[in-house]
């Protein structure tokens, strides 16, 4: 690593962990120069803003994210487990609401529309290599994979990032993806605990610290 990325990401770490300490909206450009003890203009160097640092320090969660669901795509587990097990992992931990939640704040709606699409372009490979291995067991039966899965994930974004749900939208959640992928009527039920499940400490291997 260069010299500049590797204090850019210096950055990035004092950032993040003063998001979660402080929170992002009480966390200024100056509490962070001071932390790490450099000049403003060093800070504004590696970024324009504290809103870019917010998008970056939200980019490195992602990526954090995806190794802990790379790790699970290699477990010999079975594909309801690898599904549940992938998308967990992409769920922010208890400490982190705070920075996700500054992502919801109208200011920031384009960014976080612009992190969402991110990240579901990073997951569909993932996803698309169980469902892939679900085909060859006989689990499941469907083509162009890959979009079948970006519909699946941009609906279930849609009924429940916002946690204003019922268990119907989950019903029918359930009932549509079983039919997008070909698989048995009530075969993909495991998705209920997915969904009503909270984060768990285990759930955060991987995260910065």
């Amino acid at each position: 690593m260069k010299k500049g990325e590797k204090r850019k990401l210096e950055l990035l770490e004092i950032a993040y962990k003063m998001f979660i300490s402080k929170g992002y909206e009480n966390t200024s450009v100056d509490d962070i120069i001071a932390k790490a003890g450099i000049a403003k203009g060093t800070y504004y160097y590696y970024f324009e803003s504290k809103e870019q640092t917010l998008e970056e320090v939200i980019e490195m969660m992602i990526d954090h994210e995806m190794e802990a669901a790379a790790s699970v795509l290699e477990a010999p587990i079975p594909i309801p487990q690898k599904i549940v097990g992938i998308i967990a992992s992409l769920r922010p931990a208890p400490e982190e609401h705070s920075i996700e939640g500054a992502l919801m704040q109208p200011e920031n709606i384009v960014m976080h529309q612009k992190i969402k699409r991110r990240l579901v372009e990073k997951v569909i490979p993932l996803l698309s290599k169980v469902i892939e291995e679900g085909i060859e067991q006989g689990i499941f039966s469907c083509d162009n994979i890959p979009e079948r899965v970006k519909m699946m994930l941009v609906l279930s974004g849609e009924i429940f990032d916002e946690e204003d749900f019922t268990s119907q939208d989950i019903d029918v959640f359930i009932d549509i993806t079983e039919k997008l992928l070909g698989a048995e009527e009530n075969s993909m039920g495991f998705i209920r605990q997915l969904i009503n499940s909270p984060k768990t400490p285990a759930d955060k291997k991987g995260k910065t610290k």
